[in-house]
């Protein structure tokens, strides 16, 4: 089983799968960001995102289906991933090996993701860095919230304003992995 936290840069989805990951011990953390970070010191990424990379969307599915299948353990995925056919793509692959996967979303106000991006640090010796990065997830927040109306079907929407235990009850209630 594969459940994958969804949302905007700033949604909580790291917040939710930490309080998540001692209540569900046997579960395994997989954050497809670091394939984009392989990825970025091998090959040069045109549009800037990695998720925009073939290679990254195949390698994300290959992973999270290989660390089910050698593992036999659930895997917990935070990762904003909003473009439908992206979406789809890795999506298809992970049901096409077999595997049950959740797709929790959390919603979140442009102002409290804006709260939460400012009250980050990404770059603590380089302000310059630190502010691309803030503004890069900023810039972000608009289409993510828009996506959500272009999900699939079988997604489920959290209100990612509430406190991390409450969204971790919910998330283990319907996935019937605890009380909740």
């Amino acid at each position: 089983m594969i459940v994958w936290v969804n949302g905007a840069f700033g949604s909580g989805k790291s917040t939710l799968v930490d309080e998540l990951r001692p209540r569900w011990p046997e579960a395994l953390v997989y954050d497809p960001e670091m394939v984009g970070y392989v990825l970025r010191e091998i090959v040069e990424v045109p549009t800037g995102d990695f998720q925009d990379l073939r290679l990254w969307r195949r390698q994300v599915a290959n992973l999270a289906v290989g660390l089910v299948e050698e593992y036999r353990r659930p895997v917990l995925v935070p990762m904003t991933l909003v473009n439908p056919n992206y979406v789809s793509e890795i999506f298809s692959a992970l049901r096409g090996a077999g595997i049950d996967v959740h797709h929790f979303f959390l919603k979140v106000s442009r102002e409290v993701l804006e709260r939460r991006i400012d009250g980050r640090i990404h770059a603590p010796d380089d302000p310059e860095r630190e502010e691309r990065v803030r503004r890069w997830c900023k810039d972000r927040i608009e289409p993510c919230m828009a996506a959500a109306d272009t999900l699939p079907s079988d997604t489920e929407f959290l209100n990612g304003e509430l406190i991390p235990q409450e969204l971790a009850d919910q998330v283990l209630a319907r996935i019937g992995a605890g009380p909740g």
